[in-house]
């Protein structure tokens, strides 16, 4: 880390996301903890997985956060028809006949996935393939898709039927699971007045796309002490059922735990955390912050759990308290 360099850079980023959480609050309302989480996803370059049910803005939210970066947007409602040329793009035949490739809407920098587990899993997979990769294939032909690309995948917890639920393989690209809930009761007085009458704001970009890579490489560039590399990987290996450093709640109601890019989530999410708060290193205090997004779909239940009703969200609280 170059100090002189970083440490200015340090102060611009957390300038330009305090500048972005003032814009996208004149949009949304009630949503604070979801806007921040992601905003650390997309500034950590990973994806989202938003759940919550109908009418909580989560279309709006996606468009008001890109209005603010200053990114492309599309939106993409996953059917159970839809097919992988879809959203990837297709080759037509010109009128020179030689064939040319259109692109599909994946070619944007932010992307609204939305009810993806309506859509089979050819074109799930499709869409996590540009995801990790961060391009896509057509006819034989790798394109590279633009920087920064970012995902926002959402889901109904309530209609299940007629759905096609991601594998755990599948959830674990997702760096982030938020979880959606009902506004505030003055937060919805707020809304209902805003969104029946003549307003209509809209966010005016307040950085750009390659300010938000610069940022992006300035994270990773961001250093961490042995000791937090220790608690990050230790507390992704307590939700492991049989490993050596398993915790008494994951052998007793967890079937599986997180995986190594649980791990990894947690050292990249603690340090955005850390920078979006005004700190040049993260600590303990930044791993737990965003440990509850990354962990909560890499854990399974296993029957005993679901029988005595303990929740996920129980289990985590218990494992960032534990000093096993």
């Amino acid at each position: 880390m170059n100090q002189t360099n970083d440490v200015e850079a340090v102060d611009n980023l957390r300038k330009a996301y305090v500048k972005l959480l003032n814009e996208i609050q004149k949009v949304i309302y009630g949503q604070d903890d979801v806007v921040k989480e992601v905003l650390i996803s997309i500034f950590s370059r990973g994806h989202c997985l938003l759940v919550g049910v109908p009418g909580l803005a989560k279309t709006l939210l996606v468009n008001t956060i890109a209005d603010a970066l200053g990114l492309s947007y599309k939106r993409i409602q996953f059917t159970p028809d839809l097919m992988p040329s879809d959203i990837i793009g297709t080759e037509i035949l010109g009128e020179n006949r030689q064939f040319r490739f259109v692109k599909g809407p994946l070619f944007a920098n932010i992307i609204l996935a939305d009810e993806i587990n309506r859509t089979p899993p050819k074109t799930q997979a499709a869409l996590l393939e540009a995801m990790q990769e961060r391009a896509v294939t057509a006819a034989g032909n790798r394109y590279i898709l633009d920087e920064p690309f970012f995902v926002l995948a959402t889901q109904n917890p309530i209609e299940q039927e007629g759905t096609y639920p991601l594998p755990e393989a599948q959830l674990d690209r997702f760096m982030f699971n938020i979880w959606l809930d009902y506004p505030e009761f003055s937060d919805e007085i707020t809304i209902v007045k805003n969104t029946t009458s003549q307003y209509d704001f809209v966010a005016q970009k307040v950085i750009s796309g390659e300010e938000i890579v610069n940022f992006q490489n300035l994270v990773r560039r961001i250093p961490i002490n042995d000791n937090l590399l220790d608690f990050a990987v230790k507390l992704a290996s307590k939700t492991r059922p049989g490993s050596k450093y398993a915790h008494e709640l994951a052998s007793q109601y967890l079937q599986w735990g997180a995986g190594p890019r649980a791990s990894q989530y947690l050292v990249i999410g603690a340090k955005t955390h850390a920078v979006l708060n005004g700190k040049y290193s993260p600590d303990i205090e930044d791993i737990k912050a965003v440990a509850k997004p990354i962990l909560r779909h890499r854990i399974i239940k296993n029957y005993k759990a679901e029988a005595e009703n303990i929740t996920v969200e129980h289990i985590i609280d218990q494992l960032l308290i534990s000093r096993e």
